[in-house]
C-alpha cells in the first residue's frame, strides 16, 4: 500500500494528549491515522470540517462508548498535521476546545511563512 497522506505532529499538544490514554484506546487512535495516510476518500464518520473555523478538521475516533477527537489542518495539499485532541464528553464540541485548536493551527502556519521568508536553504 503506498501512502497518500503523511501525517506530522506540531510540537507536543498530540502526546500530551496521546501517552495518557489507555493502550487499546492508542491503539484504535493509530488504526484511524494509518487509514488517513492510505485511503483517497476518508469517510465522515472518521473526519469532518470545523465550520465555524476555516482550514480546521477534526479526527474522529470511537472506542467503546467513548468518543475522542484531534484536530488538524491540511499542509502543502497531502500533509496532516495534527495538533490538540480531547475526549468529547457533550454533543457539541466545545468551544474552548475549537479556540485552542486554531490558535495552534495560526501559530503552525505563523511559523511555516516565517520559516519558508528567510530560512530557505
Amino acid at each position: 500500500m503506498e501512502a497518500i497522506r503523511e501525517i506530522i505532529f506540531y510540537k507536543d499538544h498530540f502526546d500530551e494528549f496521546f501517552e495518557p490514554l489507555p493502550q487499546k484506546v492508542k491503539d484504535k487512535i493509530d488504526e484511524v491515522l494509518f487509514m488517513f495516510t492510505i485511503i483517497e476518500r476518508i469517510p465522515k464518520k472518521f473526519f469532518k470540517s470545523i465550520e465555524d473555523v476555516k482550514g480546521l478538521f477534526e479526527v474522529r475516533v470511537e472506542y467503546e462508548s467513548n468518543i475522542y477527537r484531534i484536530f488538524c489542518c491540511f499542509d502543502k495539499g497531502s500533509l496532516v498535521v495534527l495538533f490538540n485532541g480531547f475526549q468529547k464528553k457533550t454533543q457539541k464540541t466545545p468551544k474552548k476546545e475549537i479556540d485552542k485548536a486554531e490558535k495552534i493551527m495560526q501559530e503552525y502556519f505563523n511559523e511555516q511563512k516565517s520559516n519558508n521568508n528567510g530560512n530557505e536553504k
